[in-house]
């Protein structure tokens, strides 16, 4: 395969590296990269001399080195891109390979074929670009008509209203879509019996372009088809996606647990779970917070207080044994806004203010574990 040189290494648009840069002349080797390249979505470029001075405008995110070609590139200009080169070789057993890195200036080694896995998730963040992962909080209800839904729209909606990056989850088969409650069914984009045969990596910028955007955010909903569940290494694979995005991810989960929604509890940076003050309500949510607070590291209550007199907030989280995220009271209205397909959370009101507060805190307290 011809090669592009040294100084000649094709670009995207303004002057930037398409893809990662491979440097091997050992075709069963080359054809091995751009095997895992492209399962890792990445458009790589390949060449058979030495990389540009690091800073001159073409630095690529990676620099995959065949170990035919390590020797030659000895005192080369490797070791000025420090940990992005990888050197790629067969594992023969010994430590050549490594012996050959420290030569060369490679300070990472892949040896296949039992790297693969590993130098596939390596290709795929570099390109990417490897950032703080989203802030993840799941919703579910402690009871039949808790609200939960209504909560994530809302959360997803105030995020995006502030700016951040956000994408809507809808983890309940079962729900009715959470598209058709953001009025958004006829919304062109992918729902998730697309998603449902996803395994291993899922290239977050394809899941973004290919979901519907409504509101400045994504939603990944169901559709009205016969598809009522996904394998939980679907989710696994969508939400770990989502969650390389950056911004936010907010996910309705079902109060049915299944393997799925087990899959994503276990993502979760915050569970809040949604109960009605009322004695009742708090009785089904203490079945509820068992299975999930033994998969969510962080499981908070969200009490959602009726106009009589009954529970407050206090009592229900020292009943259920859970942090109090906060109250929702009776929002005059809401029923109406939603059947005029204006989104939760979206106008001023307790829901809102709810909302903002809560990822103002969220987000404080994460800055301050990290």
């Amino acid at each position: 395969m011809a090669g592009t040189s040294a100084s000649e290494w094709p670009t995207a648009a303004g002057g930037r590296q398409r893809g990662p840069l491979i440097i091997a002349e050992d075709e069963e080797l080359l054809d091995d990269l751009l095997r895992l390249c492209a399962a890792a979505g990445a458009v790589p470029e390949v060449a058979h001399g030495a990389p540009a001075r690091r800073g001159a405008g073409l630095d690529p995110p990676l620099i995959l080195v065949g170990e035919d070609c390590a020797r030659r590139l000895r005192g080369s200009r490797l070791a000025a891109h420090g940990d992005a080169v990888v050197l790629v070789g067969r594992d023969r057993g010994d430590d050549a390979v490594w012996r050959l890195a420290m030569e060369a200036g490679a300070r990472d080694v892949a040896l296949l074929p039992g790297c693969e896995g590993r130098l596939v998730e390596r290709i795929a963040d570099a390109v990417e670009g490897a950032g703080r992962p989203a802030l993840t909080v799941g919703a579910i209800g402690g009871c039949g008509g808790a609200g939960a839904s209504t909560l994530a729209c809302a959360l997803a909606v105030s995020a995006a209203a502030a700016g951040r990056r956000t994408m809507l989850i809808d983890g309940d088969p079962l729900g009715g879509g959470l598209d058709v409650l953001l009025g958004g069914e006829r919304a062109e984009g992918l729902r998730w019996p697309a998603f449902a045969d996803s395994r291993g990596r899922v290239a977050c910028r394809a899941l973004e372009e290919a979901l519907p955007e409504l509101h400045s955010m994504r939603l990944l909903s169901w559709d009205r088809s016969p598809c009522t569940a996904v394998p939980p290494e679907a989710m696994k694979a969508v939400l770990a996606a989502a969650r390389r995005r950056g911004g936010a991810v907010v996910v309705d989960l079902p109060r049915r647990l299944d393997e799925a929604a087990l899959e994503a509890l276990g993502q979760l940076d915050a569970g809040l779970l949604v109960v009605p003050a009322e004695l009742r309500a708090v009785a089904a949510a203490h079945r509820v917070a068992a299975t999930a607070g033994a998969v969510v590291g962080d499981l908070r209550v969200v009490v959602r207080t009726p106009r009589a007199a009954g529970l407050d907030g206090e009592q229900v989280s020292r009943l259920l044994g859970l942090p109090l995220a906060g109250e929702l009271p009776a929002e005059t209205g809401l029923a109406a806004a939603l059947a005029a397909g204006r989104p939760p959370g979206g106008e001023r009101g307790p829901l809102a203010r709810f909302c903002t507060d809560f990822w103002a805190c969220f987000e404080a307290l994460q800055g301050a574990s990290s």
